[in-house]
């Protein structure tokens, strides 16, 4: 019954925000029992129609009080529509330096959004594929629930 008010609780939340110029917004489930195994990537898929605007690529952390440490480290691999990749590891931080959580709380559960690219430019048009994994030097990263992605036009 809590994770039922919980769920109705965060989707009350996410359908009132303003999304602007999101081009796409997805989050992904992580492994069972709020644990993210390194062998557990999450893969979007991002279609570009115009790459004569630049665009904020952003990260979402989804985890729960627990969360020991002060960042979540992942490494994200882009694949271009014409299949050139790039590799980049990006430290989220959810944690002050106090110890204190960062991020819109909904009871026990923490949402937290990261400007991991501002102004990006996409060289080509069609879709982006984005391979998402957790680089931690733990497995499993413990009290983790879910990793997404967004994108939005720069205003």
């Amino acid at each position: 019954m809590k994770r039922l008010f919980t769920f109705l609780a965060i989707i009350a939340i996410l359908t009132g925000c303003n999304t602007g110029g999101r081009i796409y917004s997805k989050n992904q489930e992580l492994s069972p029992q709020n644990r993210w195994l390194k062998k557990d990537s999450r893969e979007f898929k991002v279609p570009i129609k115009d790459i004569n605007i630049a665009y904020n690529l952003k990260l979402t952390f989804r985890y729960v009080d627990g969360y020991q440490y002060q960042f979540a480290k992942v490494k994200v691999t882009e694949t271009s529509p014409g299949g050139k990749s790039s590799v980049k590891e990006y430290n989220l931080k959810v944690r002050e330096d106090n110890g204190d959580y960062i991020g819109e709380a909904a009871l026990d559960i923490w949402d937290s959004d990261h400007l991991v690219e501002a102004n990006k430019k996409f060289t080509e048009t069609g879709t982006y594929t984005y391979l998402i994994e957790q680089n931690m030097p733990v497995d499993p990263l413990t009290s983790a629930m879910e990793i997404g992605l967004i994108l939005e036009k720069v205003k």
